[in-house]
This record gives structure tokens, sequence and C-alpha cells, in this order.
């Protein structure tokens, strides 16, 4: 197969496995999205959507949330881990959005990446689920599956998304980014991995990997 043939079959098989790609992370609108994402960061979706509704029941804007004192937030999202960067990331980044967006999350990237313990990652996040600006996050599931279907050399983060980018069309990214992990987590996981059940990997695969 060429590398088009290979990236047409990723996406004809995305698409028939996946149709439709709800936001694993539970949201109401930008902030609480970006809030969540960052909570997200070395932690399961299923446990940051455990902690949000009791965060989001006392602060669901940064308005409310700076009411808040940075030990408050702590207390409530202990269990989703790194809690003091990330108690601390949510108080500043609150105060920076009334401070100077008007309390209000922005669609640029950039801006983004500016605000307290907000990475490229979760920018990209934010701008293509609370947005639908065309991006496309990288995480470790897509770091990995791109590595294992042989369009990626693994290298990091950044060459990942480069890659990604460039070889999927653009209209493409937000579903995509999706699609691929949820087929990493059903089909291609870390660990307990079995070739025989990942068709993708079947008929694209790298040779040389270690199973």
């Amino acid at each position: 197969m060429t590398k088009k043939e290979k990236v047409q079959f990723v996406i004809d098989t995305l698409e028939e496995l996946y149709p439709k790609t709800p936001v694993p992370l539970d949201h109401k609108d930008p902030y609480t999205l970006l809030v969540a994402v960052l909570l997200s960061a070395q932690s399961t979706d299923k446990g940051v959507n455990k902690i949000t509704p009791i965060l989001f029941a006392k602060a669901d804007n940064p308005y409310d949330m700076v009411k808040l004192s940075v030990n408050e937030i702590r207390e409530i999202i202990k269990p989703v881990g790194l809690s003091p960067m990330k108690s601390k990331g949510i108080h500043g980044l609150s105060k920076i959005l009334i401070k100077e967006h008007n309390g209000e999350v922005p669609k640029d990237l950039d801006a983004l990446e500016k605000l307290p313990a907000v990475g490229h990652k979760t920018a990209s996040v934010v701008v293509s689920q609370a947005f639908n600006i065309p991006a496309f996050p990288v995480d470790t599931h897509i770091q990995r599956l791109m590595f294992r279907w042989n369009l990626s050399n693994g290298k990091n983060v950044k060459q990942t998304e480069k890659d990604a980018k460039r070889l999927f069309p653009k209209e493409l990214w937000n579903k995509l980014h999706l699609q691929i992990i949820f087929y990493g987590r059903e089909y291609s996981p870390a660990r307990g991995w079995k070739v025989e059940n990942d068709p993708i990997f079947k008929k694209i695969g790298r040779k040389s990997i270690k199973v």
C-alpha cells in the first residue's frame, strides 16, 4: 500500500467504527471545557468527569472561580492528581481571563497557550472542541498509534502533530483526533495490546515493532 492508501484506510476504518465522536470530557461551554482539559493531564476522562460536577457546582465561570482560594480548588480536585499545579493554574487562568479577555476564553491558540498551566495540547483541544477550529491535539494514544501505523517516527509529540496535519485532510482533523483516541483505547492500548484485535495495525503497521 502507498502512504496515501494507508491514510485513506485509516480514515475509512475509523469512520466505520466511530461515526459519532462525542467529546469525552463533560462540559457546557469553552470555560468548563478548558478547566476539564487542564484537569485531564495525567488523569482519566472518567476521573475528571467525577470531579468537575463538584467543582462546577461551586464555580463554573472565571468570576466565581477566583472567589475560591487555590486551596479550596485543590481540595476538590485532589482525586485527579497534580492538584497543587492544577489548582494554581485554574485560579490563575481565571484571573487572566477576567483581566485580559472580559471573562471569555479566547479562540486564539497563542492566547490560550499564554494562560497558566495551559500547554499546546490543551489549547489545541479547546480550539478544536469548543470552537470547531481545525487542530490536531496529540496525546499519548495518538503518539503511540501514529508510530505503530508507521505514519510518524514517534520522535516527539511536535513531529507527530506535524505528520498528522500533513497526512490527513484539514477538514477531518477535529474528528480524527477523537476517533484515534477512541480506537487506541479499544483496539490498540499501550498495555495488554493484542495485534490480532487491531485491524488497522494488521493492515498497515510497521513490521519491525515489538509486540
